[in-house]
């Protein structure tokens, strides 16, 4: 495979865009559970909301009719899996993988969310 130049483009931002079935639902849970804010949103009714915390950034999609992925549709780096991993299990969030150190260097766990999305969660060890 031929290596491609950059051509001087520096990239920016890019964030996971989320299809959700419904939107204020998903909202709620990346607020209560995970600790987002909702920094803008876009419709009406809404249709896109771009929710943050700390670095990360997370893109939510009105798609009434989605259909859930059976892979990992995310990945999310912290500082302290162990914590978020028990926030998730007191919120009784679905894990779809358990708590473990991985052979590439990383402690990780997978969750869904209210609409099936897989979030692939880890910590560099």
């Amino acid at each position: 495979m031929k290596e491609i130049a950059d051509h001087g483009v520096r990239f920016g931002r890019i964030a996971a865009m989320l299809p959700v079935a419904d939107i204020d639902r998903a909202f709620r849970f990346y607020a209560t559970v995970l600790g987002f804010t909702k920094v803008f949103e876009n419709g009406n009714p809404v249709g896109f909301m771009i929710l943050k915390r700390d670095a990360g950034e997370l893109h939510l999609t009105l798609q009434p009719q989605h259909k859930t992925a059976k892979f990992n549709v995310a990945h999310l780096l912290v500082d302290d899996v162990d914590a978020l991993h028990a926030r998730c299990k007191e919120n009784g969030v679905r894990i779809i993988k358990g708590l473990q150190d991985k052979d590439y260097g990383l402690r990780a766990f997978v969750f869904e969310d209210v609409d099936g999305n897989r979030i692939d969660v880890g910590q560099i060890i």
